[in-house]
């Protein structure tokens, strides 16, 4: 990939800081310029985080690079005859100590780069300082890339007890997702307490019915190594995300930027009414939503299923084909006639197949399910595709929570603004997100 992009026409140093950039997304000091140059390049590419320390070298310039954690040792001399010597510990070189004229550590993010063609090592602000300058990247970001939060606001909708109860049933909800893990995320904006790995019986041995999810899950525990805490790391971690069509990631220019820019990959009710009705007045055609409902006629059974799927690809397609480039799947307005196809089926689905068509780069997923949940339902959908994901049901179950009682609110939830409680739950999957 480095030399795919180095050969496309860019610098080498250009080419590694798109790959392995460092943590600009909470950085309130950075240059606005420099900060440009990151989000211009967010939109091409998901960065390398790590850990990892990189050298890379085309014959003229030679250099190394920290990721954004820091979780590498490296370490650089340069001695008085211009020798210069970087690894992970001091002393891989003897080197008399009276000869050193220079050392010190890559910091995190940073790069040590020495042009044999100038005869001196670069400083790290003034690679990125001229990168940044090379093009009007921040007059590009304010002319393509959108914030879901500065989107027009819509109507909140609220729906009633039995109607939430009856999607409930439809979705497989229990009790115990209620209590043990809805609840406590509203409630606290914290992840639900348990033990590492799961001891459950596997799904596929189980006499009920399961969701596609529960088939796939570990049994035992996996960590990274080494540890990273996203809570006291927060600087150095980021769940922002873009939605929307990729251009040509070998080419540079303002194309590669008309994306719509989201906080957190986990919306609201009230943020997809923003996305779906973002081109009504007509000034967002590149950003135009369409919606594709992700129903199949039960008396159909398995077949109308494989015959829904086949109709969706295709609509999907026909769609991105007209003009769409942000695709909405939704399992809304299921009944007696019409079930829900399950959400990661459906996205894994709709996301291969335009990968075959070669499609996928032209739009942006968007997941409207009832029945994701858990933050692990919400991890794999991302993994199969999804650029965003609103589990309405889980939202409309929080309120749903408050108001039960006769207003006195159930689960330790009565009296909570609702407002505050779904951005509790979502401000909990961000932290199991951050670790998981």
């Amino acid at each position: 990939v480095l030399e795919l992009l180095h050969l496309s026409g860019r610098s080498l140093p250009h080419a590694v800081l798109m790959m392995i950039p460092e943590a600009w997304e909470n950085h309130a000091t950075m240059p606005d310029d420099k900060r440009a140059f990151y989000r211009y390049h967010s939109s091409l590419m998901e960065p390398w985080d790590g850990p990892a320390s990189v050298a890379f070298s085309d014959g003229t310039v030679i250099g190394a690079v920290l990721d954004r954690n820091g979780l590498r040792p490296s370490r650089y001399w340069v001695t008085d005859d211009d020798l210069v010597i970087a690894a992970s510990e001091v002393g891989v070189v003897n080197v008399a100590p009276e000869r050193v004229v220079r050392k010190g550590r890559l910091q995190p993010g940073r790069m040590l780069l020495v042009d044999t063609s100038l005869g001196r090592i670069v400083d790290d602000e003034e690679i990125k300082g001229s990168l940044a300058a090379a093009a009007p990247y921040a007059q590009w970001l304010a002319d393509g890339m959108v914030s879901l939060p500065e989107l027009p606001d819509r109507e909140h909708v609220v729906h009633s007890h039995d109607s939430v109860l009856r999607r409930q049933q439809v979705f497989g909800y229990t009790h115990e997702d209620m209590k043990v893990i809805i609840a406590p995320m509203a409630k606290s904006a914290a992840e639900p307490i348990g033990s590492m790995g799961t001891d459950t019986p596997l799904a596929v041995l189980s006499a009920r019915p399961r969701l596609l999810f529960d088939y796939f899950k570990q049994l035992f525990a996996q960590v990274t190594n080494p540890p990273l805490d996203a809570i006291r790391e927060e600087v150095v971690t980021s769940v922002g995300s873009t939605l929307g069509p990729e251009a040509n990631l070998l080419e540079v220019g303002s194309e590669n930027c008309r994306q719509l820019v989201l906080p957190f990959p986990i919306i609201d009710n009230d943020e997809l009414a923003k996305i779906i009705h973002i081109n009504d007045d007509g000034t967002m055609a590149h950003l135009r939503s369409a919606v594709v409902s992700g129903l199949y006629r039960v008396a159909d059974g398995d077949y109308g299923m494989r015959t829904a799927l086949d109709s969706i690809r295709n609509q999907v397609s026909d769609l991105i084909d007209d003009g769409a480039r942000i695709i909405v799947l939704s399992d809304r307005s299921s009944d007696s006639v019409y079930a829900p196809i399950p959400s990661l089926l459906l996205t894994s689905a709709v996301h291969h197949h335009l990968i075959r068509e070669r499609q996928r780069t032209k739009v942006g997923l968007v997941i409207e399910c009832g029945d994701a949940r858990e933050v692990h339902h919400m991890a794999l959908l991302i993994g199969y595709g999804a650029g965003a994901i609103n589990p309405y049901l889980a939202f409309e179950s929080i309120e749903d929570l408050i108001t039960a009682d006769d207003g006195r609110g159930m689960h330790g939830l009565g009296g909570m603004d609702a407002k505050k409680a779904v951005r509790n739950y979502i401000k909990a999957a961000g932290k199991v997100q951050h670790q998981g």
